[in-house]
């Protein structure tokens, strides 16, 4: 099955048995994330992948402490694609590679998300999404997976091909829509951000995936934003230390790549954004969504969470992010999809690529069905 240009893949059962069917469907794709990341990391750093993986290894123990049944996921994944585990813990932790300094420097992801409450979207619904921002090389790498898993939630996301976790929505109606923070803290080892966001998506109430992120110590700060359908959402910027958190205003909340909420102590002193164009990326991703509460139906809504979402103020560093041309290919970003997710009837949403040339499509699997609860 495809989405226009997304591989749709779907998986179920035990966690090892649903890792090989993972691995044996995208072997392809996730040779090409294997062959994109050696490339930049050769690139930023001048080490090859077999350094890169062996370096990975550091990681193993802290996701096999919070999340035994990810790792044998990730051995799963490994056997159905005759690879190595840690070819694929590497692609899982391609973030905390990228903040530690012994691998040199990649910038952390962009992104833009936001959830709208019944009284902000126009329809009476929940809606959560963003416009996920980072290297246009990993693009034909993108898919859409659904996760089918007795006991707990059936989960929709899209990922990385590889990867067991990233932004996604369950069929217990949460929501989490992610978004990269930076920030150097201290040398500790901590839990690789993909599987605490897959614990997000695995909890079958609200408590449960506040708790993945606020009681886990992640390696690297990231910000969530979890949306729930009975018209709650809230924003946590997670940090090794401290975390922070806000609520929506008059039923919006929008968050980017700097911190909004509070200012960490560890970088206080010196703190700079990452990504400056996330300063303006937020309010003008708030001033398109407010347009949104005067929609007259849902078919108006979607329309309008769209237009706001391809805003190109600053393009090509925009809401909707293109490629700079200027820029050494492997270090050009891009919007690599738009997502909106209906948490009310369960439509999950996705413009496969820059939403300003790709309309939203409805993933053909509503959340909703399959509970396995």
């Amino acid at each position: 099955m495809s989405l226009t240009s997304l591989p749709l893949v779907e998986i179920s059962g035990a966690p090892r048995e649903r890792g090989r069917q993972y691995g044996e469907q995208t072997r392809e794709l996730i040779e090409r994330a294997l062959a994109y990341y050696a490339e930049a990391f050769a690139h930023s750093s001048g080490l090859t992948w077999e350094q890169v993986t062996q370096r990975a290894g550091r990681w193993v123990a802290p996701s096999r402490a919070f999340a035994p049944e990810l790792v044998e996921e990730m051995e799963g994944i490994a056997e159905g694609a005759g690879l190595s585990f840690l070819d694929i813990l590497a692609l899982n932790a391609r973030g905390e590679i990228i903040y530690d300094s012994t691998f040199g420097s990649m910038e952390p992801d962009g992104c833009t998300s936001f959830a709208l409450l019944p009284e902000a979207s126009g329809d009476g619904h929940v809606y959560a999404g963003q416009n996920w921002d980072w290297r246009s090389g990993v693009a034909d790498t993108v898919m859409v997976l659904r996760v089918v898993q007795p006991g707990r939630p059936t989960v929709i996301m899209h990922v990385e091909a590889g990867q067991v976790g990233r932004q996604g929505a369950n069929s217990a109606g949460i929501a989490l829509n992610a978004n990269g923070l930076g920030g150097r803290f201290d040398d500790s080892v901590g839990v690789p951000q993909t599987l605490v966001r897959r614990r997000v998506l695995d909890s079958d109430n609200l408590n449960a995936a506040l708790e993945a992120l606020t009681k886990s110590r992640a390696h690297i700060a990231s910000n969530a934003l979890v949306t729930h359908r009975d018209g709650f959402a809230i924003d946590l910027e997670t940090t090794p230390g401290a975390v922070g958190w806000m609520y929506p205003a008059e039923g919006l909340l929008v968050h980017g790549n700097h911190y909004q909420a509070f200012m960490p102590p560890q970088l206080a002193a010196t703190y700079r954004p990452g990504s400056a164009d996330s300063l303006y990326r937020v309010p003008r991703a708030e001033a398109g969504l407010r347009a949104v509460r005067h929609a007259s139906g849902r078919d108006e809504a979607r329309k309008l969470i769209h237009t706001a979402m391809s805003d190109h103020l600053g393009h090509p560093e925009s809401l909707c992010t293109h490629p700079d041309e200027g820029q050494p290919a492997v270090k050009r970003w891009a919007t690599l999809l738009s997502s909106c997710v209906d948490l009310t009837t369960g439509d999950y949403l996705i413009a496969a690529g820059t939403p300003c040339d790709h309309e939203y499509e409805r993933v053909p699997w509503n959340l909703y069905d399959g509970d396995t609860l």
